[in-house]
């Protein structure tokens, strides 16, 4: 059986960025601006905790949480003794740095990838994700392949479906919280942390969870003003920038805090930096 299940995603031109002005300034979601790339292929989901197993299984790697020997984990989520819980992010107290937190134990030493092997793989940091990738022969979409897989084939729309944050039936279209943040996750959609993989409808391009869920890591450095001067034919990103950029949004969004599971939304992280609700998927074939 393959290690990635793929969707083939056409050539094709698309207009990148933030159509409606909902974006943050500071994250660079404008100008639009027209975008044409070569057909590539993107896993249909982002990679489990079973598929990074095979992985470690296979090469032995130890990823950079394991090194360093704690991690990020929403509070809410933590499972830990007080002893490992070493503190909490300077301006957002929601986020402890776990001893013991890592891939295998996402939430902390008392949990274990064995309990959810088909939720997203999470606490892995960039350049973990860069390591999977070398040993699956893949690569990490460029941030303009992310932004075309997501919208499906739907041009200018709001969310990877359309518009609307709900279904034509009221129905949630992926997981984010509801709620008051960051105290009481109300959990109308189903889940309190991450859902399963395919756990909500997959978009035009059969690509599921494209919003939602966990952040992810995408190949190119984060320049909020790229976008005024990039190239429209198959961007690779800055040579330098703040961080790596991250996209699609976490289970944590909310409208009042981080609305950013909108398709133009973007992020952006330290390339070793790892958290409870980053993961990534894998790309192939054209990266320029």
């Amino acid at each position: 059986m393959p290690l990635h299940e793929v969707a083939v995603i056409p050539a094709g031109h698309f207009q990148m960025g933030d159509a409606f002005g909902e974006g943050y300034r500071a994250d660079g979601e404008t100008p639009v601006h027209g975008v044409s790339l070569e057909a590539f292929s993107l896993d249909v989901t982002t990679v489990t905790n079973r598929m990074f197993a095979r992985f470690v299984g296979a090469s032995g790697y130890r990823t950079e949480s394991e090194i360093y020997g704690s991690s990020a984990v929403f509070h809410l989520d933590a499972q830990a003794k007080r002893a490992d819980i070493l503190g909490h992010a300077a301006g957002t107290p929601w986020w402890l740095n776990i001893r013991g937190a890592d891939w295998a134990h996402p939430t902390g030493p008392q949990s274990a990838w064995q309990d959810i092997p088909d939720h997203p793989v999470v606490q892995v940091s960039h350049n973990d994700a860069l390591a999977y990738c070398r040993w699956a022969g893949r690569r990490l979409p460029t941030e303009a392949e992310w932004e075309y897989g997501a919208r499906g084939g739907l041009d200018s729309q709001r969310y990877a479906w359309g518009n609307e944050l709900l279904g034509n039936g009221g129905q949630h279209m992926c997981n984010i919280w509801q709620g008051t943040f960051p105290t009481l996750n109300t959990q109308d959609d189903g889940f309190t942390a991450t859902a399963p993989v395919k756990s909500y409808a997959p978009n035009g391009f059969g690509l599921y969870e494209m919003a939602g869920n966990v952040w992810e890591w995408c190949a190119d450095w984060f320049l909020p003003r790229y976008y005024e001067n990039s190239p429209s034919d198959n961007p690779q990103g800055p040579s330098i920038g703040s961080g790596r950029v991250m996209r699609g949004g976490s289970h944590l969004c909310h409208d009042s805090y981080c609305n950013r599971y909108r398709v133009a939304a973007r992020s952006q992280n330290s390339p070793d930096s790892a958290t409870s609700n980053c993961g990534f998927r894998t790309a192939g074939g054209y990266a320029g």
